[in-house]
C-alpha cells in the first residue's frame, strides 16, 4: 500500500513539473519552453490556470503556391508600396506646413494618412523579404508581433472612416453647431480613444493566440503574412475561443462600421432633402466625395473576400494582399484629386518652393 502511495505520489510530481506533453513531442512542454514567453506565462497566472503551451519555433508561411514567375507580384507590391509612402507622406506634409488645415477634419485625415503609411510598412517589407529573398520561416514571437501591427492598422482605417463620417455628419445636418461639436479637443480625444480600442482588441486577438497548442513540428500558414485565422486553424488544442473572437471581430469592425456609416449618409440625405435649390444640395455632397470614395475603397474588397469562403489559396492571398495595399495607395491620390482645400494647399506649397528655388538662383548668380 505504502508503494502504491509513493507512485502515485511521483506520478502527480511528474505531471506537475511537465505541465502537459503532447502526443507527437517525445519531450514535455515545460522542458521545451523554459524561461521562454514570460509574458504569457503572466498571463496564464492570470487566468488562474498554470498551462504550458506547445508553441513552435517558427512558422513557415506558404504564400503562393505552384504560380510561376510569381516574383513580379512581390515586385508589383514593391511599387504600390512606394507610391503609398509618397502619397500619403505629401499628404502629411501638405497638413502640416498649412495652417489652414488644421482643423478637426484634416485632423482625421492626417491620422488616416499616418495609419495607412505605418500599416503598409509593417507589412510590404516584411512580406519582400519572405519571399523575394527566400526566408518564409518566421519565429512564433515575430509572427504574432507581425500579426498585431498588421491587424492594428487595419483596424484603425476603419475607425478613421467613422471618425470621418461623423465630421460630415454633423457639418451637413447641424452646420451651426459644428464649431461646438467637433472641436480640435474632441477629435483629439476621439481619434485617441480609437487608437486605445484598436490595440486592446488586437492585444486580446494575440493573447488568445498565445493560448493555442501547435502540436506539428512545422507549421505551414497558408497566407502571405502571419493571418489570423490561417494561424488559429492550425491549432491541435481546443480554437474556439480565437474563432468565437474573429467573429466578435468581423462584427464590431465591419458590419458595425459600415451600418453606422450608412446611417450617417441616411441622415446627411434625409437632411439635404430639407436645402431649398439643388445647387446647395450638390455643393453639400461635394464635401462628402472624398470619404465615400474611401468607404468604397475600403469596404468592397474586405466584403468581397468575406463573401468569397470557397476560394483557391493563391486566389485568398491575392484578394487579401491587394486589400491591404490598395487603400493606402489610393486614398491620398483620393483626397488630392477630390478635395479643393488640399490641391490649393499643395499648389501654394508648390508655388513657395518654386520662388525659393528662383530666389536661390538669382542670389547665386550674383
Amino acid at each position: 500500500m505504502s508503494s502504491l502511495k509513493r507512485s502515485k505520489r511521483e506520478t502527480n510530481s511528474l505531471c506537475n513539473r511537465a505541465h502537459w506533453c503532447s502526443p507527437h513531442q517525445s519531450l514535455c512542454v515545460g522542458d521545451l519552453n523554459t524561461n521562454k514567453n514570460l509574458t504569457m506565462d503572466l498571463f496564464n497566472s492570470a487566468l488562474g490556470k498554470n498551462i504550458t503551451f506547445v508553441r513552435p519555433a517558427y512558422f513557415i508561411i506558404s504564400g503562393f503556391i505552384g504560380i510561376p514567375n510569381v516574383i513580379y507580384y512581390y515586385i508589383f507590391l514593391f511599387f504600390v508600396y512606394i507610391i503609398s509612402v509618397v502619397g500619403n507622406t505629401v499628404v502629411m506634409t501638405v497638413i502640416y506646413l498649412d495652417h489652414n488645415l488644421w482643423t478637426p477634419k484634416y485632423i482625421v485625415v492626417f491620422n488616416l494618412a499616418f495609419v495607412d503609411l505605418f500599416g503598409t510598412t509593417a507589412l510590404v517589407p516584411k512580406v519582400l523579404d519572405l519571399f523575394l529573398f527566400n526566408n518564409n520561416r518566421i519565429s512564433y514571437s515575430d509572427c504574432l508581433t507581425f500579426l498585431f501591427f498588421c491587424y492594428v492598422t487595419l483596424s484603425m482605417q476603419v475607425l478613421n472612416l467613422i471618425a470621418l463620417s461623423y465630421d460630415r455628419l454633423i457639418a451637413i445636418t447641424y452646420p451651426l453647431h459644428y464649431q461646438v461639436r467637433v472641436t480640435h479637443r474632441f477629435m483629439f480625444s476621439l481619434i485617441a480613444s480609437f487608437w486605445l480600442f484598436a490595440i486592446f482588441l488586437t492585444l486580446l486577438l494575440v493573447g488568445l493566440l498565445t493560448r493555442l497548442s501547435f502540436c506539428k513540428s512545422s507549421v505551414v500558414v497558408n497566407s502571405y503574412f502571419c493571418d489570423h485565422r490561417p494561424l488559429y486553424s492550425q491549432a491541435c488544442n481546443d480554437n474556439t475561443p480565437s474563432r468565437v473572437f474573429a467573429l466578435f471581430l468581423f462584427v464590431i469592425l465591419l458590419w458595425l462600421p459600415l451600418s453606422f456609416i450608412l446611417g450617417t449618409y441616411v441622415c446627411i440625405v434625409i437632411a439635404l432633402t430639407r436645402v431649398a435649390t439643388a445647387q446647395e444640395r450638390v455643393k453639400a455632397l461635394k464635401t462628402c466625395t472624398a470619404h465615400i470614395s474611401l468607404v468604397a475603397i475600403y469596404f468592397i474588397p474586405i466584403l468581397i473576400s468575406a463573401t468569397m469562403q470557397n476560394i483557391h489559396p493563391n486566389d485568398r492571398i491575392i484578394n487579401h494582399s491587394l486589400t491591404f495595399v490598395f487603400p493606402p495607395m489610393l486614398n491620398p491620390i483620393v483626397y488630392v484629386l477630390q478635395t479643393q482645400e488640399i490641391k490649393t494647399s499643395l499648389r501654394k506649397l508648390l508655388k513657395i518652393t518654386k520662388q525659393s528655388k528662383i530666389t536661390v538662383r538669382k542670389v547665386l548668380i550674383r
